[in-house]
């Protein structure tokens, strides 16, 4: 069982990565979905904390699920993959998931999507906004 953390600025990708990966996927989770309303992205930072922690939550129940199935007996239906797609600039934003997956033994995995395309933000990230997420964005190699 497997949890792919896809991270990155911005406008890099990740939501194109993450839709590719979908196609085998049955959970794919971004705390910008939430954000959407009628078809159009209305980001509103009153509610940043609250979507992370709902994003966190759906993918802890899929790996409670997923326990549940292998502890039944039953056919398991919960897929063994999950993808979570979130800026992650900071280590401490992935914590949560490692947690849950330590808890739950799950692989964890994560992805940096580099922008190389000079794509833009499809969300309208102002510019001051994307050098903040450049600039505190931590790699651990």
């Amino acid at each position: 069982m497997d949890l792919i953390l896809v991270r990155g600025v911005s406008g890099a990708g990740k939501s194109t990565i993450a839709d590719m990966l979908s196609v085998y996927l049955h959970s794919c989770f971004s705390t910008d979905d939430m954000f959407m309303v009628d078809g159009e992205y209305k980001f509103d930072p009153s509610k940043l904390g609250k979507y992370h922690d709902a994003t966190v939550q759906k993918v802890k129940d899929v790996m409670v699920d997923r326990q549940f199935e292998i502890g039944s007996g039953e056919d398991l239906l919960t897929p063994t993959t999950i993808v979570v797609h979130n800026t992650f600039t900071q280590e401490w934003e992935m914590k949560p998931y490692f947690e849950l997956a330590e808890t739950f033994g799950w692989r964890v995995h994560t992805i940096i999507v580099e922008n190389r395309h000079g794509s833009k933000s499809i969300h309208d990230v102002p510019d001051d906004a994307l050098k903040a997420q450049k600039e505190r964005f931590e790699v651990i190699l």
